[in-house]
């Protein structure tokens, strides 16, 4: 066997050898392994309630929050701000139609929910207005104008 012939056969073995690079995703495990304490916990009963997505945002002049409510009506849903604190809560009633499903998997909203949002100082909570459609509830919280900065003449 001559050198060249040699040299092929070692680079073939080394290709053989190299293993494939997998990029570690560690948020994509903490997935699976969110999934498996939820399928746990739905065993025994005691599985957390689905919370309806959020979208806070701020504009030139309000605050906005918007919640996604699919399946509930406008009359199943209440507001209240206590102290910079909104609350929203939304309550249906229970149907019987789901003890005679089987679920393999149950990802929609409960029957009731809570979500509570920490409002800043400088939005005005009694002026808080909200509307409601396709799923989606808006609530619009318009800023306080703050106080300008003035200057203070120095007597002597």
């Amino acid at each position: 066997m001559h050198a060249g012939a040699r040299r092929v056969t070692m680079e073939a073995r080394k290709e053989e050898r190299m293993t494939t690079i997998v990029k570690w995703a560690p948020f994509q495990d903490l997935d699976v392994f969110e999934r498996r304490m939820r399928r746990m916990l739905e065993d025994w009963g005691v599985a957390p309630a689905p919370i309806p997505a959020a979208d806070v945002y701020e504009t030139e002049k309000e605050l906005v929050v918007e919640l996604d409510v699919p399946g509930y009506e406008e009359k199943e849903l209440a507001l209240e701000v206590t102290d910079h604190t909104l609350t929203i809560t939304g309550e249906r009633k229970a149907e019987n139609v789901e003890k005679e499903k089987s679920f393999y998997l149950h990802e929609r909203l409960e029957k009731r929910f809570e979500r509570r949002f920490t409002l800043p100082p400088e939005v005005d909570t009694e002026k808080i207005a909200a509307t409601f459609g396709t799923g989606v509830l808006e609530v619009h919280i318009p800023k306080i104008e703050l106080a300008k900065a003035r200057k203070i003449e120095i007597k002597a």
